[in-house]
């Protein structure tokens, strides 16, 4: 998908927001505009999403939760190449697991800004707490359900299940 170019006073080229539908619908007030824009709670990194997110997904794998101290980890898959880094590069850390994905997160804040698990396709998960605005997607699909929290159920909410990942490995 091309991306429209608008050329500023400053003599760069930035992208012109452009709207574009939801890929998945449900209760989706807005559409997004592109670039879809965010980053960690102190600012230190900043990223973008040229292209619209492909899907979104709700992980309950342990990891997570002690990642994101939460019973579930919402995170939204951007198309290949799509997913930039704009500011605070030298700012990410990662952790890698022996048998996970790597975990990226802001080194001053520590907020959890992505992971990445090249085995998978969708390899990039942003975490969606950390977009600046709407991201005009919502999780279709639930993984890990069987690693879920004793003590906050998993929402009757109709979602696909997968008891491990949902790439079958």
């Amino acid at each position: 998908m091309n991306v429209d170019v608008e050329h500023r006073c400053d003599g760069h080229a930035h992208p012109t927001p452009r709207r574009v539908e939801p890929t998945f619908s449900a209760n989706i007030r807005d559409m997004a505009e592109l670039p879809l824009t965010g980053g960690c709670n102190c600012g230190s990194v900043r990223y973008e999403v040229t292209e619209p997110l492909v899907i979104a997904s709700y992980c309950h794998c342990r990891r997570c939760q002690r990642r994101s101290g939460a019973a579930a980890s919402p995170s939204a898959h951007p198309a290949p190449g799509s997913f930039h880094i704009v500011e605070g590069e030298d700012r990410l850390r990662r952790w890698k697991p022996d048998d996970g994905g790597e975990k990226w997160f802001c080194g001053d804040c520590g907020s959890s800004i992505f992971g990445r698990n090249l085995s998978h396709p969708n390899s990039i998960g942003i975490r969606m707490g950390t977009f600046d605005t709407d991201p005009g997607i919502r999780p279709s699909v639930r993984a890990f359900v069987a690693d879920a929290a004793p003590w906050e159920a998993v929402p009757d909410d109709g979602l696909p299940r997968h008891p491990q990942s949902r790439h079958g490995t």
